[in-house]
């Protein structure tokens, strides 16, 4: 299977990133003089992604500007009179998506891949749609070095994720991961989180996760951006 298709959540209020995103939405927030959102495009260019949707509800004119500046991709944008969080946003956007499965990333998610690897790529490759609604990128906890790791999942001897309640799990969800559509399936137009959908997949056993090969950088608050573009410069 070729994924195609990419939807880029870029619709939150980025209020841990104050007073940063007083003035600018969090995905658009520079990091060693480029913007977030710049950084997963960069990552799209690396794969057969041709089809981008991102949806937009604060400082939307900002959002459009910067799509409006990306040229080598098929740009829908999804905006949100009301803010309808991650799973009401996404069935906003279905219909821009289409049939097949996706990619659906944060709009602050910023990673750097091993040598040799390509997170978005191996994450395509690591995806069947007879055995999963949807794959996780999840991180070990215990490679996060600059940014706080937090224990959203256990993986299973099978690959099959368990959701850690108490968040004391050996890997965090990266905010990447591939889904099939039809699982939005009955899903109103409201606000509700996208964990919702990964809770049910769990409960089917139909959630697996791909442990990526490279660091995956939880860029939270003013103070993690920093810590991150410190090391850029570093490295």
């Amino acid at each position: 299977m070729t994924i195609e298709t990419a939807f880029l959540v870029c619709a939150g209020m980025g209020t841990r990133m104050k007073p940063l995103t007083d003035t600018c939405p969090k995905p658009l927030l520079p990091l060693n003089g480029k913007p977030l959102l710049a950084y997963i495009f960069d990552q799209l260019r690396r794969t057969e992604v041709n089809k981008v949707t991102v949806n937009s509800h604060y400082l939307p004119e900002q959002i459009t500007a910067y799509l409006n500046t990306i040229k080598d991709f098929a740009l829908t944008e999804s905006f949100e009179p009301v803010l309808l969080e991650t799973g009401g946003g996404l069935v906003k956007a279905l219909d821009s998506l289409g049939e097949k499965p996706f990619l659906m990333i944060n709009g602050d998610a910023f990673w750097i891949d091993d040598e040799g690897h390509n997170t978005l790529q191996e994450l395509e490759e690591q995806f069947d749609d007879t055995e999963m609604d949807i794959l996780l990128c999840i991180t070990p906890v215990t490679r996060m070095k600059l940014t706080e790791g937090v224990g959203d999942y256990d993986v299973l001897p099978d690959g099959r994720l368990r959701r850690n309640l108490e968040k004391r799990g050996t890997h965090m969800f990266t905010g990447i991961r591939i889904l099939n559509p039809a699982i939005m399936a009955g899903y109103p137009e409201d606000k509700f989180s996208f964990l919702k959908n990964m809770d049910e997949a769990e409960k089917k056993g139909r959630l697996y996760g791909y442990v990526m090969n490279g660091d995956w950088h939880h860029i939270s608050t003013p103070e993690d951006l920093t810590r991150v573009e410190n090391h850029l410069k570093d490295i």
